[in-house]
């Protein structure tokens, strides 16, 4: 398989999105990261280095993530591959106190804009050798608790439509089950930077994954053949 691809990066603003594009990038494949605010995502894509390519959209927004897939086509060709890192979180003290604002929020941006984008970007990364699509899970959804009641469904919600995602890949593939492509969940307790250690001096992170190592994951992703990716949950140890 190339080891290089064109890929897109969804939810490129934060430190994850940073770490995992200029990971790619010098890895030596072409990297589109995106975002919903211009003046973040540009300067998201500016510490990512040289090469990386910021586009702004609002992922919730099917029509808008249809124009996307057709700036970028027009732009480099077809995405080999998608990392779906949109997120956030909201907690509360228990089942009667979810609210639904934030219920709103966790489902629009876990689950909406993957489903958007895995829909517009399907047939792209269907057809490419190096085809693949990933999110990035919690290790809470094994382990609901009342206080996270939202965030644990709204993030098992889109690990079931990643799951479903990688059978449409098998199917494609055919009798023998084993084609390019691959969907993958990455599951991590949480994810931190120096940013965070730095700000937070007086806190430990216990089991969380650095965002360095999640960009390592990320490119080792194309290394891997597809067959022993697609369909996994893949735990990132700390």
């Amino acid at each position: 398989m190339s080891q290089h691809a064109n890929v897109l990066v969804a939810g490129g603003s934060g430190a994850s999105g940073i770490a995992v594009a200029r990971a790619l990038r010098g890895a030596g494949h072409r990297v589109f990261t995106v975002g919903s605010d211009r003046t973040r995502i540009h300067a998201a894509a500016e510490q990512a280095g040289d090469g990386v390519a910021p586009y702004v959209c609002d992922l919730a927004r099917m029509e808008d993530v249809r124009q996307l897939r057709a700036g970028i086509s027009r732009a480099a060709g077809p995405m080999d591959a998608v990392i779906h890192l949109v997120g956030g979180w909201r907690g509360a003290r228990g089942i009667t106190d979810q609210s639904d604002e934030d219920w709103d929020f966790l489902e629009r941006g876990a689950i909406t804009t993957l489903r958007n984008v895995s829909r517009v970007f399907y047939d792209d990364v269907a057809a490419s050798p190096n085809g693949r699509f990933a999110m990035v899970s919690s290790t809470a959804v094994g382990k609901p608790s009342a206080g996270t009641a939202s965030y644990v469904a709204a993030k098992a919600a889109a690990e079931a439509w990643t799951t479903a995602v990688a059978d449409g890949f098998r199917r494609d593939a055919g009798a023998n089950g084993g084609g390019p492509a691959a969907a993958v969940v990455l599951v991590v307790k949480a994810l931190v930077d120096d940013e965070l250690r730095r700000t937070h001096p007086e806190r430990s992170f216990p089991g969380a994954t650095d965002v360095a190592d999640l960009a390592g994951a990320v490119v080792g992703l194309f290394t891997a053949p597809a067959a022993e990716l697609n369909g996994r949950r893949l735990l990132l140890a700390a």
